[in-house]
């Protein structure tokens, strides 16, 4: 079987979550890991000297756990081609797995499993604004998003960008159905190339 694995990164209410599901609803033989499904609880996450909790950093995440279940799913879904009908079109021979998170590209050992890699980024104001608009348990202290929230994101992009990969910016105050054409249109690119 040949398999595609999609990492969907960038900041926070960005809209990863909301191309992920969506390309879990259109692409056959798709699954979906979400890295927000990782964080430890938070008791185990440290704080900061301001007392604001590191969720913005790998340590808050069990990564072991994540990079587990990746590998499982590899295991599942490489194997043996299984055979194909005349009717089958060349996508539907394709096993996706969609991995969605902020900090995709920062640890090695999952980034390298990526096919292809997506990066949604939205201005500061605008990315404060979604970001007050949400419910988080536990909600987010006053401050916050400028005090930890923000700084973690250019941090981890700048070194994101130090390392040459090739990942497709996407600009995230685009329409939503515009960047899910474009993500799909890649998508469907490479799977034809995988199976041809």
């Amino acid at each position: 079987m040949k398999t595609l694995i999609v990492g969907i990164g960038g900041v926070t209410n960005g809209g990863k979550t909301t191309l992920a599901n969506s390309l879990l609803q259109i692409l056959p033989n798709c699954s979906l890991i979400s890295q927000d499904t990782y964080f430890k609880p938070e008791e185990d996450v440290a704080t900061d000297e301001r007392g604001f909790k590191q969720f913005d950093v790998l340590e808050a995440l069990e990564m072991d756990a994540m990079m587990s279940d990746v590998h499982l799913w590899i295991m599942q879904h490489e194997g043996p081609e299984q055979p194909k009908t005349l009717q089958e079109e060349c996508e539907k021979s394709v096993h996706f797995l969609i991995i969605e998170g902020f900090l995709l590209y920062d640890y090695k050992l999952l980034d390298d499993v990526f096919d292809l890699r997506y990066f949604l980024t939205v201005p500061y104001e605008e990315c404060k604004k979604r970001r007050g608009t949400r419910v988080y348990d536990p909600p987010d202290p006053p401050g916050y998003f400028d005090g930890h929230v923000w700084p973690m994101y250019i941090k981890h992009k700048e070194e994101m960008d130090k390392i040459p990969r090739e990942i497709v910016f996407l600009d995230g105050i685009k329409p939503k159905d515009e960047i899910l054409c474009s993500v799909y249109a890649d998508i469907k690119r490479s799977a034809l190339h995988c199976t041809s």
